[in-house]
């Protein structure tokens, strides 16, 4: 069977062939570090996770680049507000996307760069936009794109000049020759710090939102490459932007544009402007990471995700169900290790949902038509039966993200309730020890002691009162 995807571009379901046989590179926009993400950032990576690991499960070697924009105006503002250096302020939040993108199983991508560390690699591109003719300079530090002078702008999101609004970056239009000129490269604003620009042919300056895109993926992925994705909100004006400068540099740029719906709360996109961002880390003290990328992941990439009160509900009782047989077969028949389940065959309606441009809910329904032959085969005791489906739906899970045998779930899929549960244990444990020494009960004492000893648990005495951790591995 052959993958399709929808291509944003034609708006039609397209036959995936990649440039170059058995090799697929993919450039996603990445996380703007103004601040900690919600659920609503994550969203792109989790769908574009499970592209890559459909297309690494079908043999493909996939490069993937996620960018950080690590500078632009809102970061510079919201640093100059907390009194925090911009570099400093963005650096913050990179790490707070980072442990995010790690917590809900998110594989690295291949190149992850920064804005800020290919300014060479934009001014190249801006110079050959400048003698092209498609870009122009209207003072110390400003250079702009000229729509009108690239008759495609506009072709990504089949709209015309005259019907777009103007680019946001001036306004008023009194410098530029169109209102809907975009910025490529932005002079420094009044209070803004020196180190937030850098000297360019054109004067000093910093670079454009939708600069930094096409710089960094021709850096990484060469003049034409595969597949561009990110949220269903960046396609105009960021990518309408990318596509059309680099277009007109000469490049081939994407082959196939995808874009993942957005997370809404009341038919509306999740943002902070809103007031109704779920920051992740949030989130996660609550619920189980694997419960939240479940929510994430199973709904199709292309649909809009609205979120209520009972979408971790739901996610959570269809985890438990998952975890829970995976668990029960492994007791009875032995786990498979990740190598087996990296090997196992797929079921035909999987893959056909599969390739069926991710659809994702439709493969989620084969894997509970196998969760449900796993079971019946535990409860009649076919130990065969129950290990080949237990072995099967853990490879459609892995295609997901979701083997819950995989490291990165198989705690009890990361449950903090367990470790909160054995610290409220043991801590009654330690609270009966130290009533026992003190009514010199040395027996009681030690065979507390001895107890949590045979379960792993060691015990020390300090002046402050005695301390437990878990016994390391041999």
């Amino acid at each position: 069977m052959t993958l399709r995807l929808f291509d944003t571009a034609t708006r039609t379901v397209r036959d995936f062939v990649p440039l170059t046989a058995g090799e697929v590179g993919i450039y996603l926009c990445g996380a703007t570090v103004q601040a900690p993400p919600h659920i609503g950032h994550v969203r792109s990576g989790v769908a574009f996770d499970v592209l890559v690991r459909w297309l690494r499960r079908t043999g493909h070697r996939v490069t993937l680049v996620r960018n950080v924009t690590d500078i632009d105006d809102k970061i510079l503002a919201k640093a100059a507000d907390a009194g925090e250096p911009w570099w400093a302020w963005a650096m913050t939040n990179e790490r707070e996307f980072t442990a995010a993108y790690d917590a809900l199983g998110v594989l690295p991508p291949t190149y992850e760069p920064r804005a800020t560390g290919h300014v060479p690699a934009m001014v190249d591109l801006v110079d050959r936009l400048v003698e092209a003719g498609h870009a122009y300079a209207t003072g110390p530090g400003d250079v702009w794109f000229d729509v009108r002078s690239y008759p495609e702008y506009g072709a990504l999101t089949n709209q015309r000049v005259d019907d777009m609004v103007p680019a946001p970056d001036d306004a008023s239009g009194v410098t530029k020759r169109d209102a809907r000129d975009f910025a490529l490269w932005k002079s420094p604003k009044p209070g803004e710090p020196a180190s937030a620009s850098w000297e360019t042919p054109w004067g000093r300056a910093r670079p454009g939102w939708h600069l930094e895109c096409s710089a960094m993926a021709r850096r990484y992925l060469g003049d034409a490459f595969d597949i561009h994705g990110g949220g269903l909100d960046l396609r105009f004006p960021h990518h309408e932007n990318e596509q059309a400068q680099s277009h007109a540099a000469g490049y081939g740029f994407a082959q196939y544009w995808l874009h993942n719906g957005w997370v809404t709360q009341g038919g509306a996109k999740m943002s902070k402007s809103l007031g109704n961002g779920l920051l992740v880390d949030v989130v996660l003290q609550g619920v189980r990471a694997a419960v939240l990328r479940y929510a994430l992941t199973a709904v199709q990439y292309r649909s809009m995700l609205e979120w209520t009160d009972d979408s971790l509900r739901e996610a959570e009782a269809t985890w438990d169900r998952l975890a829970g047989f995976v668990e029960r077969a492994a007791e009875k028949v032995g786990a498979a290790d990740l190598d087996e389940v990296a090997k196992a065959d797929l079921p035909d309606a999987f893959v056909a949902a599969m390739d069926d441009d991710l659809n994702v809910p439709a493969a989620l329904a084969v894997v509970h038509e196998h969760l449900r032959l796993g079971n019946g085969a535990l409860a009649s005791g076919d130990l065969v039966v129950a290990r080949t489906e237990m072995v099967a739906l853990r490879a459609m899970l892995d295609v997901l993200g979701l083997d819950p045998g995989s490291p990165q779930w198989a705690a009890r899929g990361g449950d903090e309730r367990y470790a909160r549960a054995l610290d409220a244990v043991v801590a009654g444990q330690l609270d009966a020890r130290a009533q026992a020494r003190a009514d010199r009960d040395f027996a009681t004492a030690d065979a507390i002691r001895d107890r949590l000893a045979a379960a792993g648990i060691v015990v020390e005495d300090s002046p402050t009162g005695a301390r437990w951790s878990l016994r390391p591995e041999s």
